[in-house]
């Protein structure tokens, strides 16, 4: 292993992207988990041809972008990884052809692929204050971890789904893959409704907040969010993002008010308030009180919700649905390394989710340092006993490792003994 330069500082360097072609082959021959990749990949071999026919997408330095590739075993996968030794590798759907025929075969459909989700963080710029564009800080990463806790209960709760994998993009945002076969099997439309449902938010246009309509009564799918959400909403928008606080802000909320007169006698009592979110907020909910106890049942009852319905418009999860909805989009695979980062695409406890720090996702060249020092530390054991831990074993990339390892345990458990019985159907003759 050679040499890296030890840093001193306790904030994380930036990290020069230039080194990444020089790292990137130690880390797919040590670190990436060839094993566990191959069996989420391979579904147990309980379908025919789930592994062979899936596309994995490679690009390589300089952009160089090679689609349609797929293999025949765990080894191929990893003897071509190492090859390559691309800067980003994509999963996308399982073909009724292998993707590598694709060439000459105009009947190449898409058969099945993961649900997936995908939310980044540049969504959210109209409203957080503390980062914008790329990138991310434990405060705003709190609206992921929202978007993380509502996600996942709602694709529980009502769709049954069990099998979920939550990974950190590398850089500003999660993805979700639904590996339930139940999932893998939906069709475009069936995607695209799911896709649909979860998504609340309406565009309010250049310059506003989107917005949650809420009719007559809430859903029960509203309001399991709102009960997740509601708690959380002074500390992360009143308090950590003050959004309120600037005249912008204020405009922003004031839009989502659809009544033009309620919206102009809120907005001259709003200017009589401190400018800070606390106060401006604690005004809001007091004048839509008042207007709930002044008897003018028909003008309250259009906003009946709008308390509610500010609340989810600020921190409902920002959903890009085409992602979702798309059979055949490729999506980054889980264990890649983020080249403007260098951060690893690490797997993630949903339930802790508000515990995860994405400044402090390990580097790659972290993780090459931590194996330099864990194999000085343990030289007087000798070279045999070293060799039997596994690389990754000796890394802060261990625990995200684990995390899906436990993911691969329980889908697992769900085609024992499938595989067994298709090799038998095969022999029938």
């Amino acid at each position: 292993m050679p040499e890296l330069e030890e840093s001193t500082a306790k904030t994380k360097p930036s990290f020069d992207p230039n080194i990444l072609q020089d790292l990137l082959p130690l880390y797919y021959k040590r670190l990436f988990p060839h094993k566990q990749f191959y069996r989420w990949m391979s579904y147990g071999r309980s379908e025919s041809s789930v592994f062979s026919n899936r596309e994995f997408s490679f690009t390589l330095q300089d952009d160089i972008y090679i689609r349609y590739q797929s293999f025949e075993t765990q080894q191929e996968l990893e003897r071509e990884i190492c090859a390559k030794v691309p800067f980003k590798i994509d999963i996308g759907a399982v073909y009724n052809i292998r993707p590598k025929d694709h060439r000459g075969s105009t009947a190449i459909q898409p058969v099945q692929r993961e649900l997936v989700f995908d939310i980044d963080m540049t969504d959210y710029d109209d409203i957080r204050t503390c980062c914008n564009e790329a990138n991310v800080c434990q405060l705003c990463w709190k609206f992921m971890s929202i978007a993380c806790r509502v996600l996942d209960e709602a694709l529980r709760e009502d769709f049954g789904f069990e099998h979920l994998l939550w990974v950190f993009s590398g850089r500003r945002g999660i993805h979700c893959w639904v590996s339930d076969k139940s999932a893998r099997h939906l069709d475009t439309a069936a995607r695209s409704a799911i896709a649909q449902y979860l998504n609340v938010l309406i565009s309010g246009g250049e310059g506003t907040a989107s917005r949650v309509i809420i009719h007559d009564e809430m859903h029960h799918s509203i309001r399991r969010a709102y009960r997740i959400v509601a708690p959380l909403f002074e500390e992360i928008c009143l308090v950590d993002q003050n959004i309120f606080g600037k005249p912008e802000g204020v405009r922003k909320l004031l839009a989502l008010v659809q009544d033009t007169s309620v919206r102009a006698e809120l907005e001259k009592r709003l200017k009589t308030v401190p400018s800070d979110s606390k106060s401006v907020w604690k005004e809001f909910v007091a004048y839509f009180d008042e207007l709930r106890m002044s008897g003018n049942s028909n003008r309250y009852r259009r906003l009946k919700f709008i308390v509610e319905e500010v609340i989810l418009a600020f921190t409902y999860p920002r959903l890009d649905i085409n992602v979702t909805k798309g059979f055949n989009h490729l999506l980054k695979s889980p264990f890649c390394v983020h080249p403007k980062t260098g951060k690893v695409c690490i797997p993630f406890n949903p339930n802790i989710a508000s515990k995860f720090d994405p400044t402090d996702v390990p580097t790659i060249i972290d993780l090459l340092k931590e194996v330099n020092a864990f194999d000085e530390k343990n030289t007087v054991e000798g070279e045999e006993n070293r060799s039997k831990i596994k690389d990754y074993k000796k890394t802060s990339m261990f625990k995200g490792t684990v995390i899906f390892e436990e993911f691969l345990r329980k889908l697992e458990q769900t085609f024992k003994g499938k595989a067994a019985a298709l090799t038998d159907m095969k022999m029938e003759f």
